[in-house]
């Protein structure tokens, strides 16, 4: 992401904020946007930028909250780092300015439904690394995957990579997640002597256990380059289709 159009920027207000994860390297961020803003958000994985003041660096923030006209509040999944306090610590009641949503998010109606390529998708892979689950939890809780529920939803499975268990974002709604017909699987580089999951990187994963119907099948990346390259290169090797590997940026 960094690309597009000049900012609109709307003045909007912080109206929660929550530590993320168990490190506390990470913040949840409800922001109030205006009305004719949320209407604009229509497709998980599209983003805004962000920004205090025009002494301010913008940042690009994908939207982790679903696509919701009636409920103009966006969510947002940030890392801490030196320089944006100004927005990880920012106060309940507290102006930023945000603008109009950017990018196409992640094509999922183009690509997945029908018989563009094959038969329509029938198993859907999301991979996501640190924040990069932002986006991948929108189109989860969006619906617009169609998995799970009524005879003929899709089969989904969630590789989800961070560095510890305590890195990991989300973790209260891995149940819910899991009841809505995603298998979520944490993946953890630098795991301690208790965790009993799966180690490595999320791409690790996927050679290991492979695409069962790789003709059927589609994805969801967003993290790192490298990640989303090797990802996309196991995928395509194993037969995916290239155009239902898709990305949000």
């Amino acid at each position: 992401m960094g690309w597009g159009p000049e900012p609109i920027w709307s003045p909007s207000q912080v109206e929660a904020t929550a530590t993320a994860n168990e490190s506390g390297s990470t913040v949840r961020i409800a922001v109030g946007v205006p009305a004719e803003t949320a209407a604009e958000y229509k497709v998980p994985g599209q983003y805004v930028q962000v920004t205090l003041n025009e002494d301010t660096q913008p940042l690009f923030l994908a939207i982790a909250s679903a696509p919701d006209a009636e409920n103009p509040t966006f969510e947002f999944l940030v890392k801490k780092t030196d320089n944006n306090g100004w927005i990880t610590d920012a106060a309940v009641g507290s102006t930023i300015s945000v603008s109009q949503v950017l990018g196409n998010g992640f094509p999922m109606g183009e690509h997945f439904e029908g018989f563009q390529y094959d038969f329509p998708t029938q198993n859907v892979l999301l991979f996501a690394a640190g924040s990069g689950i932002a986006p991948l939890r929108a189109a989860m809780e969006s619906g617009q995957l169609n998995v799970g529920g009524a005879a003929g939803g899709r089969t989904a499975r969630l590789y989800y990579g961070v560095r510890t268990a305590e890195d990991l974002c989300y973790v209260s709604d891995f149940g819910r997640w899991e009841s809505m017909g995603f298998q979520v699987v944490p993946v953890l580089s630098q795991p301690g002597p208790e965790w009993n999951g799966r180690t490595g990187y999320v791409q690790n994963c996927l050679e290991e256990d492979g695409v069962p119907i790789p003709r059927n099948s589609g994805a969801l990346l967003c993290g790192m380059k490298g990640m989303a390259e090797s990802v996309t290169a196991m995928l395509t090797k194993a037969g995916v289709f290239e155009g239902r590997v898709l990305t949000n940026f």
